[in-house]
């Protein structure tokens, strides 16, 4: 299955690669692999979605604190992000600048051009920010402020890869090591309970 942004871009090629069959047999296989590339670069596989807070993305961590944790997609990776709760939509703010590659991590975060959505539920509120790199320099958003948003619900993407960033509320405790790899879909954060003191008379 492809991602539906992208359906167009995989159809022109594969129109493209047909008319070159008739024209020259190099060209036409040209057009074919990239077309085949294409397929797979942006390729939207059904996901089992976990409990807890779910990853927004395929990739490895490569960065996690107290309440954030970082993605970095390579261009293998399904470009596909996910809602990591459900939620509404209160906030959405893009926010242009260069693309540096997307493993410099600190570069990429200070200056790349990138797409953060905030979803607000009963635990507080959660930040998903998109972040182009030097290859991905598309970012698609497929959420608007007010939309109400399940867990697991596709919210976009970043196209040839690059970095997503998932910061949380208090509350909540983050069950994936920094080097882990992950998919969209899979627990990556549970709620962490409250102990009740009981007080003896």
């Amino acid at each position: 299955m492809i991602e539906s942004s992208c359906r167009k871009i995989v159809i022109a090629e594969l129109l493209a690669s047909l008319i070159f069959s008739f024209i020259n047999v190099y060209a036409f296989a040209l057009s074919f692999v990239l077309a085949t590339i294409s397929a797979v670069f942006f390729r939207d596989p059904p996901r089992a979605i976990g409990d807890g807070v779910i990853s927004p993305a395929d990739g490895k961590i490569d960065y996690v604190s107290k309440k954030r944790l970082e993605i970095f997609m390579n261009i293998f990776d399904c470009h596909v992000n996910r809602s990591p709760v459900s939620g509404r939509v209160v906030r959405i703010s893009y926010k242009p600048g260069s693309f540096p590659p997307a493993f410099m991590r600190k570069k990429s975060i200070e200056k790349a051009e990138r797409n953060e959505i905030w979803i607000e539920n009963e635990d507080g509120v959660f930040k998903i920010t998109q972040v182009a790199g030097f290859l991905a320099r598309r970012v698609v958003c497929h959420v608007r402020v007010g939309d109400f948003v399940e867990k697991g619900q596709k919210i976009g993407m970043i196209r040839f890869g690059s970095r997503v960033i998932l910061e949380m509320p208090d509350g909540f405790e983050i069950v994936k090591a920094k080097g882990e790899k992950v998919k969209a879909g899979e627990s990556v954060a549970r709620k962490v309970k409250k102990c009740s003191v009981s007080s003896e008379n």
